[in-house]
């Protein structure tokens, strides 16, 4: 019997969105990065009900781009596998098993090497912003899951990292990151659940460990304002183990 996939429809839930909605989420992310997909409300069904346990690299690849995590934090085959089943042929139709019958394999750690090329992995994210309301300024810290396709990079933050969940969506060009980012303030906090978003461009440095520029994005007085922010590295592993690892609160 297939084991019901609970890792991937938690974090459907955690996004607020139905099986339709990340349906055309998951098609969208194809759309985007020039890789079409059918995805529909029945796979993700599939999915969800274990039946489905390697989805097709293209499904896998719009999967972390929805989401913001790897694709083995959503309780599928690791990469690797994933590659493997595509170089054999194998790759035609989303797989419940491996050939031999047997589940695959529980991804193994990656090794904690860092090139300039590849910038996946958790990094700890800080930027700093001005409360005209307290008139002081505060510091934002989250662990974030990065993940990089081509020239793309996604975020988003680990849950257990900070009670306002954080999202960024940037591209790669030489040493430089620009994109957008995206947080949802804690309903409980200073600013009750508000929603903000704006710009950010990083200059990355040369050893790939550090990435430091500015943010740009609008305030509660209906003014724009501006901040420093940076992305330090922190491992290359985004199995499980450095997930769970990092799924605490950053240390000031």
């Amino acid at each position: 019997m297939s084991t019901p996939n609970a890792a991937l429809r938690a974090v459907r839930l955690g996004l607020l969105m139905s099986q339709d909605d990340f349906a055309r989420a998951v098609r969208e992310a194809g759309t985007r990065v020039g890789e079409p997909n059918d995805a529909n409300k029945r796979l993700i069904q599939r999915w969800e009900a274990g039946t489905t346990q390697a989805p097709r690299p293209v499904y896998a690849r719009a999967l972390e781009s929805v989401t913001g995590l790897p694709i083995e934090a959503l309780g599928f085959a690791p990469r690797l596998i994933l590659d493997q089943i595509t170089a054999d042929g194998k790759g035609g139709h989303d797989l419940g098993t491996t050939p031999s019958g047997i589940a695959p394999p529980t991804a193994q750690p990656s090794s904690d090497t860092r090139t300039r090329s590849n910038y996946s992995g958790v990094w700890l994210s800080r930027y700093e912003y001005f409360s005209s309301g307290r008139d002081a300024t505060f510091t934002g810290l989250h662990y974030v899951v990065l993940l990089q396709h081509g020239g793309r990079l996604t975020a988003r933050s680990l849950p257990g990292s900070s009670d306002s969940p954080l999202t960024m969506d940037l591209e790669v060009d030489g040493h430089v990151a620009t994109g957008t980012w995206t947080e949802q303030t804690a309903t409980s906090g200073y600013y009750r659940g508000a929603r903000y978003h704006g710009a950010i461009q990083l200059l990355i440095e040369p050893t790939g460990r550090r990435m430091s520029g500015k943010w740009v994005g609008f305030g509660r007085e209906f003014d724009v304002n501006t901040g420093p922010w940076e992305l330090v590295y922190q491992t290359a592993s985004t199995h499980q183990s450095a997930l769970h690892e990092y799924n605490r609160r950053p240390d000031a």
